[in-house]
């Protein structure tokens, strides 16, 4: 009588290959979505801050203007630094401003009534800010 060991036959192993594959596909596959994700957020943020620049008080006369950041600053700002005077030329935007929309208190309350404009910033990532200002009662 021959002893028999046990051991782990060849289309078991495959089988077991194949799972463990599977499995560490999916995982990467959502590492490199997530990976996307973040990227994409991060750049989103970085230039949401770099077009923080255009919204100075003024920004409601530039509707369907491209601006470089120092044509909107240099009004605000004496920028006596070439190389900052450089990287601001650098960044131009496209300058949305769409329909200004009323709000108004119902008739039976007094108030104020607002006005908000949507300033929508173009770029490859755009950024939308609100613009908003109160007429008298």
């Amino acid at each position: 009588m021959k002893n028999l060991t046990k051991a782990f036959t060849i289309i078991e192993v495959l089988i077991s290959v194949m799972i463990i594959s599977f499995a560490i596909i999916f995982v990467l596959k959502l590492h490199t979505e997530n990976e996307k994700q973040i990227i994409y957020i991060s750049e989103r943020n970085k230039l949401s801050l770099q077009d923080s620049l255009y919204l100075t008080l003024n920004i409601l006369d530039h509707d369907k203007d491209n601006k470089t950041a120092y044509d909107i600053l240099e009004s605000h700002f004496k920028i006596k630094e070439l190389e900052s005077r450089e990287i601001l030329k650098k960044q131009t935007r496209d300058i949305n401003i769409p329909e200004e929309i009323k709000i108004i208190p119902p008739p039976e309350q007094r108030g104020p009534v607002a006005i908000v404009n949507e300033v929508m910033i173009k770029d490859k990532y755009s950024s939308i800010f609100y613009h908003f200002k109160l007429e008298s009662f």
